[in-house]
């Protein structure tokens, strides 16, 4: 890493020289084929393919939680709560790669915790322009932040 990005630091480990090697080779002999059946593929990585790059929010992710929403069903939403999830398998986040090993012997006693409205009071929401959000949602998130005494910053 710091031979190439200095300075860069990384607290995960990623891909090596040797695979950014073997990938630059792969879409360059790719581009540059004979063999129209070779041409690039659209690949999926902004937009959901079918066979292309795996993404979290999927065709089917979406409908079971608008099915979940729309019929106020806690088994669907519990179908779709096992497709995000399942993180573990597919490796599309971080947290999929976690496996928190939990102690109840070691939990702390709730009285020891700060109160949740003490909590939710350094809850603040991002800039966001009103262009890039409905004015619904920033009146929503305006609300929210001023009924649990949280920063508004939309």
């Amino acid at each position: 890493m710091e031979n190439y990005f200095t300075g860069a630091a990384s607290t995960i480990e990623g891909i090596g020289l040797v695979e950014l090697a073997a990938e630059a080779l792969r879409l360059h002999e790719t581009a540059w084929t004979d063999d129209a059946r070779q041409a690039l593929d659209g690949g999926g990585e902004y937009a959901w393919r079918a066979d292309g790059e795996a993404h979290l929010w999927t065709p089917d992710s979406i409908a079971k939680l608008q099915h979940a929403t729309r019929a106020n069903s806690a088994t669907t939403y519990a179908e779709y709560a096992r497709l995000i999830n399942d993180q573990t398998r597919r490796q599309l986040t971080l947290r999929g790669l976690f496996e928190f090993r939990i102690d109840p012997a070691a939990a702390i006693a709730l009285d020891e915790v700060e109160p949740a409205a003490e909590i939710v009071k350094r809850f603040a929401t991002g800039a966001m322009s009103l262009g890039s959000i409905s004015t619904e949602a920033h009146a929503t998130l305006a609300v929210a932040m001023n009924r649990i005494g949280g920063k508004s910053n939309t």
